[in-house]
């Protein structure tokens, strides 16, 4: 076994990424600190095809080195916004027909394993600050909260991580070539 050399990879440009089809999908990060964990979820945003990321409160934007860092260029091709206020990004996305998704433990909440993501439907899923979780306003203007379930000490997963799990599991259950 050998590992594939990039020029094998038959990865698009960014111009042919922005014009092929998107996950139904925006990523809401609601008051992230770390520039580090934004740039990574950038990146992973990049891999499964999420239409946006919106940048709320805190949350640094590009251009920025340390967003680069682990972006590794994903800012040029995603498109992303920023909002003062997460409500502000909220409010625009239910507007426009998407099912506005809290990643939280909460009361309530659906496990991952339990949620089905429904084809023909657009989703914002929020990921919350790194040590408060998604806002109070958030959660409360959001439609549903998805919990990743957990068998160890810890009370939570790494931001990136909670990403990656959840934008897997959307892309896996909404994408028609994985479902044959």
């Amino acid at each position: 076994m050998r590992k594939l050399k990039m020029e094998e990879l038959a990865r698009v440009d960014i111009e042919g990424f922005k014009k092929q089809d998107k996950l139904p999908v925006i990523v809401i990060l609601d008051n992230v600190r770390s520039m580090h964990n934004i740039g990574s979820i950038f990146r992973t945003s990049d891999g499964f095809a999420v239409e946006k990321v919106c940048l709320c409160g805190i949350t640094a934007q590009p251009p920025h080195r340390e967003i680069e860092k682990t972006a590794l260029g994903a800012t040029h091709s995603i498109e992303w916004a920023y909002y003062e206020h997460v409500n502000d990004a909220i409010s625009e996305l239910k507007n426009t027909g998407y099912t506005i998704v809290a990643i939280e433990q909460a009361e309530n909440s659906i496990m991952l394993t339990d949620h089905t993501p429904l084809a023909g439907k657009k989703y914002a899923l929020i990921f919350g600050n790194e040590v408060e979780g998604v806002s109070d306003d958030a959660m409360l203007a959001s439609d549903v909260c998805i919990e990743i379930p957990q068998f160890g000490t810890k009370h939570s997963f790494n931001i990136v991580v909670s990403a990656g799990i959840v934008l897997w599991d959307f892309f896996s259950k909404l994408n028609p070539i994985l479902n044959k």
